[in-house]
Order: C-alpha cells, then sequence, then structure tokens
C-alpha cells in the first residue's frame, strides 16, 4: 500500500463550505489527498457495533464457531476488496460511482443500475438510522427514565438531523466528520470489549455444533452482502478526489484495510459473545444493537449510546451522500444537496416503520440485503469487468454525452444484467420476508431441492450474479471497449 509521503495525507484545513459538486468531474485544482486518506471514511463508516452482531447473525445459520469465522473473514475481505477495485474507478475517471458505470451501460442506459443503487443507499441508511434510534431507547429504558414512543421520536430527529445536515454538507465534512468518528468509536468500543469480555464462555462456545455445507455458504453469502456488497456501488464516491497519480494499489489497499479492519475484530467478538449465550442470540435478532447494552454496568451505558449511535450515523452518513449521487444518476435533475435531502425525507418515514411499525428487525433485513444484492452484485461483475479491460483513463466528456464513444443504451450489458438478476433470484429463499416468497424458483428445476430442500438458505444466487456478470462481460465486451479507447 505504498503511496506519495505522509506528509500529503492530511488535507489543508480550509473553511467549511457546501460541497456544490454533483455528477460532474473534479478537476485538478480541488484533487487532493494520498490513497492513505481513504483508511478514515471508510474505517469510520464500519467501526458500528452492528458488527458485534453480525456474529449472532452468522450462528443463526446453524453453523459453528469456527465456521462462522471463516465465513465472516471470507466475507468481509473479499466484498470489500471488490469495493477497493472499484475504487480505482474514482481515481482513473473523477466522478461518482454511478457516472463511471455509463462506461459499461451507456449515458441512459445505465439508469436502472443506477436506480437499483439508489434503492440500495436508502434502504442502508434507514436501517442504520433506524437501530441508532432503537439502541438510544434501550440506553434511556436501562436508566428507567424514558424508552418509550416520547425517547424514540427524539432519538429519531436528532439522528436523522444529523445524517442530513452532513449529507447535504458533502465530502469536506463527511471527511473531518469521519476522522472523529474513528477516533471516538474506536477507543470506546475498546472499553466496551473490556467490559463485557467475563461474559465469554470458551466452553460454551466451542461446543457449537458444526453445520452443513450448504448453511456456511448461505452465512457467507449474507457477510458479503451486509458488508462490501452494500458499499460497492459508492466505492468510487470518495477515491474520485484523489489525483490521477496516486497510487492504484493503494487505492485498493487501504480502502479494503480501512473497510476490513473494525468488522474484522468486531465479528470475533461478537461470535464469542453470540456462541456464549443463545439467550443474547435470540435477543440481538430483535434489537441488534440494543441488546449489547444488557451486558454493561450502567455506568457506561451513556458512552455506549455514544459508540452506538456515532458508529451508525458514520455509515448513514456515507449512504445518504452516495444514495444523492445515484439518485442524480438515475435521472433526477436536482443539485446534490437537494437530492439528499429528498433521501433523508424517505430515511425518516423508513425509520419511522422500523421503530414504529414493524414487529421482526431480521427477517426483513436479511430479505432487503438477498434481494438488492443479487442485481448490486451482477452489476458489480459487469463494472470490474469494464474497468479491468481498459487500459486507459475515462473519456470524461463522453460519460455525459449520449452520442460519445460509450453510447446511449447499448444492450448487451442491460440484458446480461438482467439475465444474472432473474437466474439469482431463482437461487435465493427469503422466506422470512412474505413478499419475497416468490424467490428461489430455480431451486427444484435445478435438482437443489426446492424452497425448502438443503441449498434452500445458502443464497447461491448472489454469487452467481456476480460471476455471470464479470465472466459474460470478460467474454462480450472485449471488442467494444477496444473500439471505444481507439476512438479519437
Amino acid at each position: 500500500m505504498t503511496d506519495a509521503p505522509p506528509s500529503d495525507d492530511t488535507p489543508s484545513i480550509r473553511p467549511l463550505q457546501m460541497e456544490t459538486h454533483g455528477l460532474d468531474v473534479i478537476g485538478d485544482a480541488d484533487r487532493k489527498g494520498t490513497p492513505r486518506t481513504l483508511f478514515w471514511p471508510w474505517f469510520g463508516a464500519n467501526v458500528s457495533v452492528l458488527g458485534m452482531s453480525y456474529g449472532a447473525f452468522a450462528l443463526g445459520f446453524g453453523i459453528s464457531f469456527g465456521q462462522a469465522l471463516a465465513a465472516g473473514i471470507l466475507g468481509i475481505v473479499f466484498s470489500f476488496l471488490l469495493c477497493g477495485f472499484v475504487a480505482v474507478a474514482g481515481k482513473r475517471g473523477s466522478a461518482p460511482t454511478m457516472v463511471l458505470s455509463r462506461a459499461a451501460y451507456g449515458v441512459r442506459g445505465n439508469r436502472l443500475p443506477a436506480a437499483v443503487s439508489w434503492l440500495l443507499t436508502v434502504g442502508w441508511e434507514t436501517v442504520l438510522c433506524a437501530l441508532a434510534t432503537m439502541a438510544t431507547a434501550t440506553v434511556f429504558r436501562r436508566f428507567g427514565t424514558g424508552g418509550g414512543d416520547e425517547t424514540k421520536v427524539v432519538a429519531l430527529v436528532l439522528v436523522a438531523a444529523l445524517v442530513v445536515v452532513v449529507g447535504v454538507m458533502g465530502f469536506d465534512l463527511i471527511m473531518r466528520l469521519q476522522t472523529v468518528i474513528t477516533v471516538v468509536t474506536g477507543i470506546l468500543t475498546l472499553v466496551y470489549v473490556v467490559l463485557v469480555a467475563d461474559h465469554i464462555h470458551w466452553s460454551t462456545v466451542s461446543a457449537v455444533p458444526a453445520g452443513s455445507a450448504q448453511e456456511f455458504i448461505g452465512a457467507l453469502v449474507f457477510m458479503m452482502t451486509g458488508f462490501g456488497l452494500g458499499w460497492v456501488n459508492a466505492a468510487a464516491d470518495y477515491s474520485r478526489y484523489l489525483p490521477r497519480t496516486a497510487s492504484g494499489r493503494g487505492v485498493v489497499g487501504w480502502t479494503t484495510f480501512g473497510a476490513c479492519l473494525a468488522p474484522l475484530l468486531l465479528l470475533v467478538f461478537g461470535l464469542l459473545l453470540a456462541g456464549s449465550s443463545a439467550e443474547l442470540g435470540e435477543a440481538i435478532a430483535l434489537d441488534p444493537i440494543g441488546a449489547l447494552t444488557t451486558l454493561l454496568p450502567t455506568w457506561f451505558l451513556i458512552p455506549f449510546a455514544a459508540v452506538a449511535v456515532f458508529g451508525l450515523v458514520g455509515g448513514a452518513v456515507l449512504d445518504i451522500y452516495s444514495s444523492g449521487l445515484a439518485l442524480l444518476a438515475a435521472g433526477l435533475r436536482v443539485p446534490r444537496p437537494l437530492a439528499a435531502l429528498v433521501d433523508g425525507v424517505l430515511m425518516i418515514a423508513g425509520a419511522v416503520y422500523i421503530v414504529f411499525i414493524a414487529d421482526d428487525f431480521l427477517g426483513p433485513f436479511i430479505g432487503f440485503l438477498t434481494t438488492l444484492g443479487v442485481p448490486v452484485a451482477a452489476w458489480c461483475g459487469v463494472m470490474l469487468a469494464d474497468l479491468l479491460l481498459r487500459r486507459r483513463d475515462y473519456a470524461e466528456e463522453d460519460l455525459f454525452r449520449p452520442d460519445g464513444r460509450y453510447g446511449d443504451i447499448p444492450p448487451g450489458p442491460l440484458l446480461l444484467t438482467l439475465a444474472a438478476t432473474a437466474l439469482g433470484w431463482g437461487l435465493v429463499t427469503n422466506t422470512a420476508a412474505g413478499r419475497l416468497d416468490w424467490q428461489g424458483y430455480l431451486l427444484g428445476p435445478l435438482g437443489l431441492g426446492g424452497r425448502t430442500g438443503d441449498w434452500a438458505f445458502a443464497n447461491l444466487g448472489v454469487l452467481i450474479a456476480l460471476a455471470i456478470g464479470f465472466l459474460g462481460t470478460l467474454l462480450l465486451s472485449s471488442s467494444r471497449v477496444r473500439a471505444q479507447e481507439g476512438r479519437a
């Protein structure tokens, strides 16, 4: 992960101002920093204590500690490595992720994957905002001074306001906030680990029985969709501010390292806690953050609330920023701050539903991840293969011209993505989310046991969609890319 001298890592301090950039290409004068600066936003966005809850989620697939650890490590590292590769496109093109994918999908053809990307990021920011609200209410309930609907309303208003304001302000404030979040949450999370370490009982953890290969694959895919595949469609939104001369290997390395470090450490501890107490694992399924407070002494509840809220806000801020960009890429013609504000309103509405109306969190959450994870995985495969085929930087002006070298609506990439999505949805199931029970329609015809067989919860469709998108683009688009790069 070598790059320029460390003296360039921290941008010079300048007056804070609202970002005016939208889908436009970042000019040379505004490009700054080195790949090392990517550590801060990616670590800050993934240091949330929600990472511990993923330990309980993984064990919920019916696998052992060792299997869950292996699935978590493979799923987290591989999926964030995909983010690192996509981030290279930002350095090469200095435009948002969902603008750069126009090189593969065409200027207007790209609106379909941009719309899917928008749904995914809005969904994630909604989930994170709701979890921060629920965690705050749980802490006050432990104090005996609230925790009811009034507390939830106040918490939701404060959390949503912070997320929306930072998202509207844009890149500079996000980078500064993420640095603060990284330091504060990193220190307080270590204190949490020390305080609850005596709740770990290795004899109980090691006695958890092993699961089948299909259950292991299901946990692996869940980890991929819950971590890197939830960010891959935004990976170039921050690297686009780096100079063109920045090291590509540094971009990949620092993005992957910054994003992986906290989730890997938190996952291990979460597995040990959930494996030591089946009751805790069940409670986490209902309130993923709040359930972790039951292990804490009263005096640390307020610091823990700060850890939970700031960690979740760190992820939500990046999501609302990227969702605004995706909404513009999908065709909405408004300034970027207004697009972020629109997404903020939708985030609040969705959080209200999760906090005050929904009876279950984990079932709909898994359904959301796997359902949108399939088309996003297909897009990721196409994007990565297209990037691999290119030997030159993007022709920036043609990213905005339907009559340019990238075309308007080339049918090949869209048909490939739709086919990969159709096959993928046929190989995933979401029995906990009733409206998605139509999925898995290929499990029977392909001899995989149907929607109740051994392969029903392996969610192979995500991996299949990723592979089809990648291999299909390599096979079908190489001549198209060569023609584009050979055009004056």
